[in-house]
């Protein structure tokens, strides 16, 4: 049995040496029409962030959580209070809301030839591939046929509720094109961001920590700012209330600093607790607002970037050579199930 598995593999050999020639053209012929496929695919850039953010660990349990994070569990985050923790940065990510906030960022290609808003860049300026040109007449097709809206924007804001196609379109390629992971163990945040211009790839992928940042920022702050808010309105109605108080005492004290008449001393004296009671109540709310303040910035995450963006220097797709060489490839493996299909079943059939 072996000695025939043995003889139909020399067969089979001999078969794909004696086809060499058709075996070579078509490799080249494959190659070629790989290579024109290939190269008609817009390329594309991705460039990197790496974040390491500040998780307050205000139970204690940082020894556990290490032993979690060894065993691939993060626990350190649950111990914060927060709704929103470094786990869920990539759903954050992943939003329209999110995407909607880079849309009038500005941006400009590599060459300078270019500037604009990232909306209209991803909405008139992407270089498409020409084997997507069936889809985008059917689509035009259908846009000549669409009712026609009443409107016109006049400005570029998106109304999430409501999205135009167009709308849809670009937030879905925003979206695509930002992917943020969380490493279970280090709790590093990798932001990875891609596009067809280099230097607008780096553009949004700070745009893009930027955005996480302050969106996770205003989330934390959020009550603190209100309390903020809340006891400097207060100590500025206060020391209004202090100030015309003092003006007051002062002015009634320098024309009345001659008169000893009771009445007068009974009235300047009130007039001095009046101002000496709004003076603390102005102190106390002072001091309430500064403490607001501090709270404030307790309260601001602080995020670590370990690597920053970086204009790419190479495309990061697609892989030209490596496509075309897989397509090689490919075309000599269906040469040869063609060529040796007799060889092939026989020894198929023998080995079962």
């Amino acid at each position: 049995m072996k000695e025939e598995q043995t003889v139909n593999i020399v067969l089979i050999a001999k078969r794909i040496i004696s086809n060499k020639k058709r075996f070579a053209s078509i490799g080249i012929i494959t190659a070629i029409i790989s290579a024109i496929y290939i190269f008609l695919v817009p390329r594309t850039y991705t460039t990197e962030i790496l974040l390491a953010p500040e998780i307050s660990d205000i139970t204690g349990k940082s020894g556990l959580s290490s032993i979690a994070s060894s065993f691939g569990f993060n626990i350190g985050n649950a111990s914060t209070g927060d709704a929103i923790y470094p786990d869920l940065y990539p759903q954050l990510m992943g939003t329209n809301d999110f995407a909607a906030h880079l849309v009038d960022h500005k941006v400009t290609t590599k060459d300078g030839k270019l500037t604009t808003t990232y909306y209209d860049y991803l909405l008139h300026h992407q270089k498409e591939s020409p084997w997507g040109f069936p889809g985008k007449l059917i689509s035009a097709i259908k846009k000549m046929f669409a009712k026609k809206q009443t409107a016109k924007k006049q400005d570029n804001t998106i109304n999430l509720f409501v999205l135009t196609e167009d709308e849809a379109n670009v937030l879905t390629t925003i979206r695509e094109n930002i992917n943020c992971k969380i490493d279970a163990k280090s709790g590093i945040i990798t932001i990875t961001v891609q596009d067809q211009d280099p230097l607008i790839t780096a553009t949004i992928a700070n745009a893009a920590k930027d955005e996480l940042q302050q969106s996770i920022t205003n989330y934390r702050t959020s009550k603190a700012q209100v309390d903020l808010d809340y006891y400097r309105k207060l100590t500025t109605e206060a020391k209004a209330k202090y100030e015309k108080a003092r003006q007051l005492y002062g002015s009634y004290a320098d024309a009345n600093s001659e008169v000893v008449l009771e009445s007068y001393k009974a009235k300047q004296t009130d007039l001095e607790n009046d101002m000496q009671l709004k003076y603390n109540t102005y102190s106390t709310l002072n001091t309430q607002m500064e403490q607001a303040i501090a709270k404030v910035q307790e309260k601001t995450p602080v995020f670590t970037v370990i690597k920053g963006a970086s204009v790419p220097l190479k495309p990061s797709a697609p892989k030209r050579m490596v496509f075309i060489l897989l397509m090689v490839i490919l075309s000599w493996v269906i040469t040869t199930l063609y060529v040796c299909r007799g060889e092939l079943k026989q020894l198929f059939i023998k080995g079962f």
